[in-house]
Formats: structure tokens, C-alpha cells, sequence
């Protein structure tokens, strides 16, 4: 879960600006999802999320699991090229393991934003042939068009799989999130797909007698407020518009344990704790 942070803009990500005393999203992430490449800071923010909102850890898995889920669709529609944006600590299987479960030539163009998600990346993302890896910060969407490391990789005359997994409610209103998006669709051609997915508040409409917890709300954001990127959690409302030009596929979107399930699907209540929306859509 690549994430946008200080002092970025269309020539990189210097190293040296990264604040190491200060909680990262993506190495809270990483927590959440079990891992160990993460800091004390990360880990005590972390906790203090998983303190006023136990659930979040659910969310983590139950997110990665649509990540996964919606390659294998987009790699088994014929799609034989990935832009993960926001890819975050390596975790395994990561994008390009789980679509080359179904082909092996797919090619994966991985980004984010911070250097220490470069050096996990350098060690267990590009070890094999088709992988890369570039620095950069979805806010600085034509700098990520312009990567060689990208350019490399990515042929955009033909289509593409772009990931926007976890990373949009990182975007502020003001930094305008649906040009960004647009500005990233409009580089890729008809057939490409878009997989997003967004953090919300607001509750599951099946779950009876749901409401926004603004409690637990306000506490998450707060925390993430000391982060190097603060949360900004939206309805699906306001989620559904940044698809623009990518038509959705079915079920449109939902609660990311309901797209496409491969397994049972969780009950009201686990839904209505799942806080992450995600859709896939296709564009021409």
C-alpha cells in the first residue's frame, strides 16, 4: 500500500527526505498483514488502530485477497502486462506470482513511493525476468508515465492491468484523486483494466441497524494524521466517480470480499467491519 508523502514532486522521491521517526502507511500495512518489515513507530500506530478499530486486520487480509483475485480475472481475460501503483512491502504471493499462477509471460511494473519499499522490492519484487521496480508517488501520475523503469516494461499500445489497491484514500480532495486517475487511464488503451480499492466509514447497507462508528472513525484518522500520509476515507459515492472511463465490471462496487468470492462469503457483520470498497473496471 504505496502511499503519497512530504515533498514530492515530478523528479522523485529523494531517500533523505524519508522521515524514519514518523509511522508509514505501508509499513502499517505490512503489520497488519503479519509481516516484519516494519519499525517500532510503525508498529505502535499500528496498535493504536487496532485498538479503536480491532476489524482492521480483517480489512488488510480481506483486501490483499481481492488484490489477488482480480489479477487472476485480468490476467485470464488476456491481459499480459500489470502497473501496480502503490504495491508497498513485498508481500507473498505478490502481483506478479499470483498472474503468472495462469501465465507466466506477464510483465509487472511495480511503484511506491517510499525507498525503503525499493529496497524490500529490489530483493524478492525483481529477482526474475519482467519485474521492475520505480520510485514514485501517485500524485505525480505523468512522472510514473515517464519511468524508464516503467516505459520499459509497459508497452501502452497494448492493454494493461493498472492496480490502485489501497492507495487513493492517501490522495486528499484537494490533490484532485479522479484526475489523477484519469490522467493515468488516459495513457492506457481500450481492453486495459482499472483495480481499485478504497478505505470507508460507512457502514455495510445490508448490516442491520449499521451506522458510522465516528468514534472508531475519527480515532483511525487521527493516528494516521501523524503518519506520513493522512487518511481520507470516502462513501462509495464519492469512490465509484474515480473509475471515470472504466466501465464496471460485475458486481460493480462492493465490499472487497464480495467481488468475485472464491470461497464462502462473510456474514453482514464481517462485511460491515470490512471497510475497504473495490471494483474492477474495463475501459472501451
Amino acid at each position: 500500500m504505496g502511499v503519497p508523502g512530504p515533498g514530492i514532486d515530478e523528479v522523485g522521491f529523494p531517500a533523505e527526505d524519508i522521515d524514519t521517526s514518523r509511522p508509514h502507511p505501508a509499513r502499517m500495512y505490512d503489520y497488519y498483514l503479519d509481516g516484519w518489515d516494519n519499525y517500532e513507530v510503525d508498529r505502535a500506530a499500528a496498535e493504536r488502530v487496532i485498538e479503536v478499530h480491532p476489524q482492521v486486520r480483517l480489512s488488510a487480509r480481506a483486501n490483499r485477497a481481492f488484490l489477488r483475485r482480480a489479477v487472476r480475472e485480468a490476467v485470464g481475460s488476456g491481459i499480459r502486462q500489470i502497473l501496480d501503483i502503490g504495491t508497498g512491502i513485498p508481500t507473498s504471493p505478490n502481483t506478479h506470482e499470483v498472474a503468472r499462477e495462469v501465465s507466466p509471460d506477464v510483465r509487472v511494473a511495480y511503484v511506491d513511493n517510499d525507498p525503503i519499499v525499493a529496497t524490500h522490492a529490489g530483493a524478492r519484487l525483481t529477482d526474475e525476468g519482467g519485474t521492475g521496480f520505480a520510485l514514485g508517488d501517485v500524485r505525480s501520475p505523468g512522472a510514473i508515465l515517464r519511468d524508464p523503469v516503467v516505459r520499459g516494461l509497459i508497452d501502452f499500445d497494448e492493454p494493461v492491468a493498472l492496480l490502485l489497491v489501497a492507495v487513493m484514500h492517501f490522495v486528499k480532495d484537494e490533490e484532485d484523486p479522479a484526475g489523477i486517475v484519469a490522467t493515468l487511464g488516459d495513457a492506457l488503451p481500450a481492453g486495459s483494466w482499472l483495480v481499485l480499492s478504497h478505505a470507508t466509514e460507512e457502514p455495510y447497507e445490508a448490516y442491520e441497524g449499521g451506522r458510522t462508528d465516528y468514534a472508531a472513525r475519527d480515532g483511525v484518522v487521527n493516528v494516521y494524521k501523524n503518519a506520513t500520509a493522512p487518511l481520507n476515507l470516502r462513501r462509495r459515492a464519492a469512490i465509484e466517480p474515480l473509475f471515470g472511463d472504466f466501465r464496471l465490471l460485475e458486481p460493480g462496487l462492493v465490499r472487497v470480499p464480495l467481488w468475485r468470492p472464491d470461497g464462502p462469503v462473510p456474514g453482514a457483520e464481517e462485511l460491515n467491519n470490512t471497510v475497504f470498497y473495490g471494483g474492477v473496471g474495463r475501459k472501451g
